[in-house]
C-alpha cells in the first residue's frame, strides 16, 4: 500500500487512503473499473491477501476464449477501491473519471492463490453480473529481469464463454452501482468537468 499512498494527495483526491480489513465473510472479491484517464482503459482488481491486486486492461475482459488481452500492472490498491467511482482531480495520479463497472466475487482454481501470482499464472471463476466463468492470468514479460511486467487475460473455454464476445463500449457503459454513464459522473462529481 505503500506505492499506492505515495502516489495521492489524500487532501485533492475522493481515493479511498487505505484502512479497511478484508470482508471476513470468506468470499474473495473483484471490481472491474472504467478509467477515462490519460488513455481509456478499464481496471481489473482483485482481492488477494487483504489488497486489491490491479492490472490495466486497455480494452477489457473479454467474454471469447480467442482474444487475449493486454495486462499490465499496477500498483495493490486499498480494499475500499471496489467502491470507488468519481473524478480523480486534474494534475492528480491518474486523473481522470472512473466508474465501477462490474463486480462480484471469484473463486481460486489453486489453494495458493497469491503464490499462483507470484508465479505468474492463476486461473479462477469470476461471479459477476458481466464477467463470469473461468479466467486465467498469465505473465508473459517481466517479473524478475528488470524489465516492465505484462500479463494476458484470457477468458476458459466454458460453459460462459461467448464466441466473437462484444468488447464493452467504455462511453456507453453503465455504472453497476448508480447506473450513470462515465459522462455524467465526470458532469455531476467533477463539478462539470
Amino acid at each position: 500500500m505503500k506505492r499506492y499512498r505515495e502516489k495521492r494527495h489524500f487532501e485533492k483526491t475522493a481515493e479511498p487512503r487505505g484502512e479497511g480489513e478484508p470482508s471476513g465473510d470468506g468470499s474473495a472479491r473483484f471490481v472491474v473499473q472504467i478509467h477515462d484517464a490519460t488513455t481509456m482503459h478499464f481496471d481489473f482488481r482483485l482481492e488477494v491477501e487483504g489488497v486489491l491486486k490491479s492490472w490495466s486492461v486497455p480494452k477489457g475482459p473479454s467474454p471469447d476464449p480467442h482474444e487475449k488481452r493486454l495486462a499490465m500492472p499496477t500498483e495493490d490498491h486499498p480494499l475500499e477501491y471496489r467502491e470507488f467511482e468519481g473524478v480523480i482531480a486534474p494534475g492528480e495520479y491518474g486523473a481522470g473519471t472512473v466508474i465501477v463497472w462490474d463486480e462480484g466475487t471469484y473463486r481460486p482454481h489453486s489453494e495458493n492463490f497469491a503464490e499462483a501470482l507470484r508465479h505468474g499464472h492463476a486461473t479462477f471463476w469470476m461471479d459477476g453480473a458481466k464477467v463470469r466463468g473461468g479466467y486465467a492470468l498469465t505473465r508473459f514479460r517481466g517479473g524478475g529481469d528488470g524489465d516492465r511486467e505484462a500479463w494476458l487475460l484470457v477468458k476458459q473455454n466454458d460453459e460462459r464463454a461467448v464466441r466473437e464476445g462484444r468488447t464493452p463500449d467504455p462511453m456507453r457503459a453503465r455504472s453497476a452501482h448508480t447506473g450513470r454513464t462515465l459522462k455524467q459522473v465526470a458532469a455531476e462529481d467533477g463539478d462539470g468537468a
